[in-house]
């Protein structure tokens, strides 16, 4: 009986040493819980504002800052929105001020004055031929002027014998025939000169001691232009069917816009375009002067003409452009300036200031043009937003402040 007794007292004993080692463990860990969370709540404590910073979308900048960063705001107002579409294009030369420059006789060319690229006045001599054809022309009327020289004077001798009654009326009139037709032949001769180029007064001055000397042509341009083709050479025999200049007058140019079928609706004659070259700075604005009734075979859209000032040669034909066409203006009754818009996590948004900072706020766009966009939602009239270095925010968005002095 009494080793049992013994064996339940140090059973007992066991039981009340695990208890408390139990109990004591529990104590510290709650006790090391409590720390945790109390330094936590003393490391938000202690910069509170850095917290609202992070998380209420809000950056706060002083004057200073705001002016280092270039940010201005505008008030929230309506506008009009004035609606463009994109249409592709090539620059093309102006058909109407292109010419193709053909000797009007054929010959050797012993004078070459222009090359490539060069630009031509009005009248300007551009290349001078030598010309067999030319000389056979002037030739024939020296020939045609003392043909008719010989019927004048045969005419008024028969004309005074008919009237003495000594030679036959058939003789006077066959005499007034050659007249009339000598008459003819040298004005026909002076209209082919005339035709070549030259002048009532030069023709004039032609004598006969000028068929024996080499006669030349000059080739001239036909209006201020540049050459943009040459097919002459020294000593080249030329011919009278053949261009040996193409000439284009480039201080004005045209743009082919292709209209698709869907656009042609959009498309009107006096609409103003916006013609910028793809990769660079070259742009240029005009109107559509013409819209061609017949589509194009290859691609089967509408050609939309834009004739644009080209002065100082930065619109080169054959270059492919892109052209904006104004197809009206709407009222709508919010609109910022895309430079205003960011792109965050999807959303398109607009900083409005609020207070002391510059709130995010997201906006649902409508409409818009290179410019400008309508505000559907998001934003009120009235509001100031920031419309110029946004992304200076965007960046500043989320950075604890600096620590203040208490």
């Amino acid at each position: 009986m009494k080793s049992k007794g013994s064996l339940f007292f140090a059973v007992i004993v066991l039981i009340a040493v695990a208890v408390v080692a139990v109990f004591q463990w529990g104590l510290r860990h709650t006790k090391t819980s409590n720390n945790v969370a109390q330094h936590e709540e003393h490391a938000n404590d202690e910069h509170p504002e850095d917290s609202l910073h992070e998380n209420d979308g809000l950056v706060r900048l002083t004057a200073d800052q705001i002016k280092q960063f270039g940010i201005k705001t505008e008030v929230a107002t309506a506008g009009v929105l004035e609606l463009d579409i994109t249409l592709p294009g090539e620059l093309v030369l102006d058909a109407d001020r292109v010419a193709h420059v053909v000797p009007r006789v054929s010959g050797v060319a012993k004078e070459v004055r222009k090359n490539l690229g060069d630009t031509v006045l009005e009248n300007e001599v551009m290349a001078i031929v030598e010309s067999r054809e030319l000389a056979d022309s002037m030739a024939g009327l020296l020939a045609a002027r003392e043909r008719l020289n010989l019927a004048e004077n045969n005419f008024i001798r028969e004309e005074k014998v008919w009237l003495k009654k000594i030679s036959p009326e058939q003789d006077f009139i066959e005499a007034r025939n050659r007249l009339a037709e000598a008459r003819i032949d040298l004005n026909a001769a002076e209209r082919k000169l005339h035709a070549l180029g030259f002048s009532s007064d030069f023709l004039s001055q032609l004598s006969a001691e000028l068929h024996d000397v080499p006669i030349f042509y000059r080739i001239t341009a036909p209006f201020h232009s540049t050459v943009i083709e040459k097919h002459i050479s020294l000593g080249e025999v030329l011919s009278s069917e053949e261009a040996v200049f193409v000439v284009a007058d480039l201080r004005s140019v045209w743009v082919n816009l292709d209209v698709q079928q869907k656009d042609l609706s959009l498309i009107r004659i006096g609409q103003k375009a916006t013609i910028e070259v793809p990769n660079s700075n070259i742009r240029g604005e005009g109107r559509i002067s013409f819209i061609e009734p017949v589509a194009t075979s290859t691609n089967r859209t509408i050609h939309a003409r834009v004739v644009l000032p080209n002065n100082d040669g930065r619109f080169r034909p054959g270059l492919f452009v892109n052209g904006r066409i104004s197809v009206g203006d709407i009222k709508v009754p919010l609109m910022v300036p895309n430079e205003a818009l960011i792109l965050m996590e999807g959303d398109m948004c607009v900083f409005v200031k609020e207070g002391e900072g510059f709130r995010l706020r997201p906006v649902n766009i409508g409409r818009s043009n290179q410019k400008y966009s309508e505000i559907v939602s998001g934003l009120f009239t009235g509001e100031e937003y920031v419309f110029r270095e946004p992304f200076i925010l965007k960046s500043e968005l989320g950075k604890p402040e600096p620590e203040h002095e208490h």
